[in-house]
């Protein structure tokens, strides 16, 4: 067995049971579990006090920082698994593309990708350009013992748009002025970043992660035709460069309501799905076979304590008839909410599904 092996071994054998997992494999559990997308991160004054003075991209490659921050919500919230802090430019930072993440904007990448000529800024990355990644991972399992650690990258798509317009966009014009005038530079891009992704996904896996999600954060700016044709092959050969290692592959994308069904025909095993269908309807489109992830919406957190419960109970009741639900918001935590909030949440759901 070799190290690589032996890592993912224990991973597995520490946490098969957990309730996180079983879910994701659609067997019974013994409470819903619950995590949250962005669990880790602002919300937490925990998280803002050994965050202060270094910058983001800086902090995702320092393993004690990061193991720090992926664990502070487990304790705090008691949450079901831990997602692995980091964020979705670290493998193109890591490969040599210069970019930066500013703070109030977002990554911002110094030279666009509007050529076949730039495509040679996209090498392959390999083990050893995210050395960081490996050790934290190492740290981060030895500490959670029992609870899951979730890997993450983000999707070809998403990191195409950020590549191709320089920065985060509202309407993707330059991204899909490529996708529909160059189709072919557009589908040599994606799967370039297919290949990244995969590379960095099993990276994660190796090291320790118990599953992994693929963000694609502004794929719901497309149609389903689209989707289909330019974006779920890349994304699929994502889903299969990590099929051998029989983690579970959730898949998650804002305002995806019509392409429900193709995010699951993708590859994934768990399909994310936001606040804007409910959990029953999701499940229609997304048909059998998956489970579902999901999905109150985030602004609820700010509501009463009986309002935050009656929603949840909302999302509940919806996926009573599903084989296997993980209890999350419908996208990340805001930077606003009150943490109590999120532990209360997840001590009602565990207890109000409690078998």
């Amino acid at each position: 067995m070799s190290v690589n092996d032996e890592a993912v071994g224990q991973q597995t054998a520490a946490t098969y049971d957990s309730a996180f997992l079983k879910a994701c494999r659609r067997e019974p559990v013994p409470h819903t579990p619950v995590w949250f997308m962005r669990q880790a991160g602002r919300s937490l004054p925990e998280y803002r006090k050994v965050r202060a003075g270094t910058a983001m991209l800086e902090s995702c490659m320092m393993p004690e920082l990061v193991t720090e921050i992926t664990l502070q919500p487990v304790r705090r919230h008691g949450v079901d698994a831990a997602i692995y802090f980091s964020d979705i430019v670290v493998p193109l930072k890591a490969i040599g593309i210069d970019l930066d993440i500013k703070p109030g904007v977002g990554p911002v990448v110094e030279q666009p990708i509007r050529s076949r000529a730039d495509l040679a800024q996209l090498r392959d990355l390999t083990p050893e350009d995210v050395p960081y990644v490996t050790e934290a991972i190492g740290m981060l399992t030895r500490e959670l013992g029992e609870t899951p650690l979730i890997g993450f990258a983000g999707a070809p798509f998403t990191l195409a748009s950020y590549l191709v317009e320089g920065g985060p966009s509202r309407n993707h014009e330059h991204t899909k002025a490529m996708m529909y005038g160059d189709p072919q530079l557009w589908a040599d891009l994606v799967d370039r970043l297919a290949e990244i992704t995969g590379a960095f996904l099993k990276v994660q896996i190796e090291a320790g992660a118990g599953a992994v999600q693929l963000f694609d954060s502004w794929v719901g700016a497309l149609a389903p035709a689209d989707y289909r044709r330019s974006v779920m092959p890349a994304s699929r050969k994502v889903f299969d460069a990590v099929s051998g290692y029989g983690v579970p592959r959730i898949h998650f994308g804002v305002g995806t309501g019509e392409l429900l069904g193709l995010l699951g025909e993708a590859g994934a095993d768990v399909v994310g799905v936001d606040w804007r269908v409910p959990l029953d309807e999701a499940a229609r489109r997304v048909g059998p076979g998956k489970a579902l992830q999901g999905n109150i919406d985030p602004a609820v957190l700010f509501a009463s304590r009986e309002a935050v419960e009656a929603k949840a109970d909302d999302v509940l009741t919806a996926a009573a008839g599903l084989d296997g639900h993980i209890f999350n918001l419908g996208h990340g935590v805001l930077p606003t909410t009150d943490p109590d909030a999120l532990t209360r949440l997840v001590e009602y759901v565990h207890t109000r599904t409690a078998s």
